[in-house]
């Protein structure tokens, strides 16, 4: 048996503390290198046997010093772009949790996935849906990928209604445990955006062939539209370990503890349309990824600007939507040639929104 190295980066947070649990139960894996953000891991180094830590700063030098088979990639937001970029260039199996990587570097990523050659298999619970849904078809026989979306804890609730809901609120998601920024992006419906252009980058189509449908019991993760009229969906429990352990694991299927559906007492298969009026971030992103070049990359650089502004008490709830429209109204959105270039395009938007910031 084949031990394989694993470098965990973002070990503290959510996705983190389950591929832990995850990988220290199998004995085909072991960890390599631990990242967290900002908090320390000298105590989970000692307790797993990892002596390549960091804390914040660029990921490579951790990448290069462990030497990898496996990268997965937990860190939130923007700043996982890079670790993103060093694995796919280096043909390393690359476990993607980050989504901001795709949306932010969609281009730069399928150049460098192509150069490198190696894996690349999605972490969020509705690509790994459709990426198993997909495996083995044919590219013309697809008709449209459907994404799922929750709904959040403001689903059926007007613009009006949410005008002044706190925090709290919108962290009380109703199926998924999850971190704050996440929960936020929830409840906006901006983590459906992201998921939106980061699938167009993983399976190739346009904007006009992927929906998105929301499914308030988190039960389908994802269907895909044949061309013949037929649909294939993944069902399962909304458990985080289940998609990381089948990407860890691929091409074998672990056995993971998740509950199993009740079907024989029914489950529930309600779909309804997305409420774009009262949740703009969602049609938002789907203007920027038509818009192409470095728009996804404003989008996601604003919205991150927002929702720490919305968490720290600055603006409201609804000013989220308002600050990423308006900075996305200024930016120049050219392409990206390279890193720098993107991390230029972030800067600029992530300034353009600051500046359009209106205390609550």
């Amino acid at each position: 048996m084949r031990v394989k190295r694993v470098a965990l980066l973002g070990a503290t947070g959510s996705i983190g503390r389950q591929a832990i649990e995850i990988i220290s139960s199998r004995a085909d894996l072991e960890l390599c290198g631990l990242m967290s953000g900002s908090q320390p891991l000298d105590a989970l180094g000692l307790e797993h046997g990892v002596s390549h830590l960091q804390v914040g700063g660029s990921a490579v030098p951790l990448l290069e010093a462990c030497e990898p088979d496996i990268v997965l990639n937990a860190i939130v937001g923007f700043a996982g772009v890079e670790a993103t970029l060093w694995a796919l260039e280096h043909g390393v199996t690359l476990a993607l949790a980050n989504k901001e990587s795709l949306v932010a570097a969609g281009e730069l990523a399928v150049a460098a996935h192509r150069r490198g050659g190696g894996l690349l298999l999605p972490v969020d619970s509705e690509h790994s849906a459709l990426f198993q849904c997909l495996e083995g078809r044919a590219p013309e026989t697809i008709d449209a990928l459907v994404l799922t979306a929750s709904g959040g804890p403001f689903r059926g609730r007007s613009a009006h209604e949410l005008a002044n809901v706190t925090v709290a609120d919108a962290l009380a998601h109703p199926t998924w445990s999850m971190g704050r920024k996440i929960s936020v992006d929830s409840a906006t419906l901006a983590n459906k955006g992201l998921e939106l252009i980061e699938a167009r980058w993983l399976f190739g189509l346009p904007y006009e062939n992927i929906e998105v449908v929301v499914h308030p019991a988190s039960i389908v993760h994802s269907l895909v539209r044949f061309r013949d009229g037929a649909l294939l969906a993944h069902l399962g429990s909304p458990d985080m370990r289940v998609p990381i352990s089948f990407a860890l694991g691929y091409p074998d299927r672990p056995a993971v503890a998740a509950a199993a559906l009740d079907l024989e007492h029914g489950l529930d298969l309600r779909f309804e349309a997305v409420d774009d009026e009262t949740f703009p971030l969602l049609p938002l992103a789907r203007a920027a990824g038509e818009r192409g070049g470095t728009a996804p990359c404003a989008y996601n650089a604003a919205n991150e600007v927002a929702v720490e502004a919305f968490l720290g008490g600055r603006i409201g709830f609804l000013d989220i939507a308002d600050t990423v429209a308006g900075a996305l109204d200024e930016v120049d959105g050219s392409p990206a040639r390279d890193l720098s270039d993107l991390v230029a395009a972030d800067a600029e938007a992530r300034r353009l929104a600051e500046r359009r910031l209106v205390p609550a």
